[in-house]
C-alpha cells in the first residue's frame, strides 16, 4: 500500500485493491483515515459485493432510513442526478448525526462520472479547531449540540453530541459539526446564539483554504472518517450523469465520545 498526502487534508492510496484487503491493510487504512480524514483510492474495478465487503472490514454496516437503497444491496444507497429536473441540494454536513452513535466511515463508489463538474468537497475539522481563537476554543470546549434529522420524509430523530471531539484513534481534537439546519440547540446558549455560533463555526471550517475538492474519475472509491471531516457534493455545472453508490460503517475498534 502506497500513500501520498493531499492538501489541506486527505491521502491518495494506491497499490491496493479494496476487494482484497488483509487485516494489516485495514489497520493501516484506519489510521490513515484517522490522520488525514479522507482516502482516495483510484482505479478500483469493483462491484457492490467487493464494496460491501470493504466497508464490513472496517465495522458494522449502517443505513440511513429514508434513503433509496441500491437494488439487491439493502445496506447501500444510490446518489444520482439521473431523471432529476433540478440539481440536488447539498451543504457541508456529517452523515446521520441524529442518532447516538453516528457512522464512523462513509464511502462512495463511482458508478457513472459526469463529463464535467460533480466534485465532492471535504473540510479539515482538525485544522478548523486548531485555527480557532483562544476565546472560541474556550467557548466550544464543553459545549454540546443537539443534532436533528432533516430532508427525510417520515423520519424523526435527535441526538446530543459534543461540539469538540477527541478522535479515539489519533487523540487529536476536531470540531464536530453538521449542517446548520440540523444543529438545533447548543448547550448554555439561546436559540439565536446557537444559530449564530453554528453558522460562524461552519463558515470558519469550510473556508476555501481548508477544503479538499475531489474531482471524480471512473472506478474511484473514496472513503472518509466522519469524526474529523465534513463533506458536501458540488452539483453546479454538472454535465452528464452522476451516479454514486454509498455505504456507511461504524468503527468496531473505536467509537466517538
Amino acid at each position: 500500500m502506497n500513500s501520498e498526502a493531499l492538501n489541506p487534508l486527505g491521502v491518495r492510496v494506491t497499490g491496493v485493491a479494496v476487494g482484497r484487503l488483509g487485516t494489516s491493510d485495514v489497520d493501516v487504512l484506519r489510521h490513515l483515515l484517522a490522520e488525514h480524514g479522507v482516502a482516495v483510492l483510484p482505479g478500483q474495478h469493483v462491484g457492490n459485493d467487493e464494496f460491501t465487503a470493504f466497508l464490513e472490514s472496517l465495522g458494522d454496516l449502517m443505513f440511513t432510513e429514508g434513503e433509496t437503497p441500491v437494488e439487491g444491496y439493502p445496506d447501500l444507497n444510490v446518489i444520482t442526478n439521473v431523471a432529476r429536473t433540478t440539481p440536488p441540494k447539498s451543504t457541508f454536513h456529517v452523515d446521520t448525526t441524529y442518532i447516538p452513535v453516528p457512522p464512523a466511515y462513509t464511502a462512495l463508489r463511482a458508478v457513472e462520472v459526469p463529463r464535467d463538474g460533480g466534485q465532492t468537497l471535504f473540510s479539515n475539522q482538525y485544522r478548523a479547531y486548531e485555527t480557532l481563537t483562544v476565546e472560541d476554543k474556550k467557548l466550544v470546549e464543553h459545549a454540546t449540540v443537539t443534532h436533528t434529522v432533516t430532508g427525510l420524509d417520515g423520519i424523526e430523530g435527535s441526538a446530543e453530541h459534543p461540539l469538540v471531539l477527541e478522535h479515539p484513534v489519533t487523540g487529536r481534537t476536531a470540531l464536530y459539526l453538521t449542517a446548520p439546519a440540523r444543529c438545533t440547540a447548543v448547550s448554555g446558549t439561546t436559540a439565536d446564539e446557537a444559530s449564530h455560533l453554528i453558522r460562524r463555526l461552519v463558515d470558519h471550517s469550510t473556508r476555501e483554504d481548508n477544503v479538499l475538492r475531489h474531482s471524480w474519475s471512473p472506478d474511484d472509491v473514496v472513503i472518509w472518517d466522519n469524526r474529523c471531516v465534513m463533506h458536501k457534493a458540488d452539483h453546479t455545472g454538472v454535465t452528464g450523469n452522476r451516479v454514486m453508490h454509498r455505504g456507511m460503517a461504524g468503527d468496531r475498534l473505536a467509537r466517538p465520545r
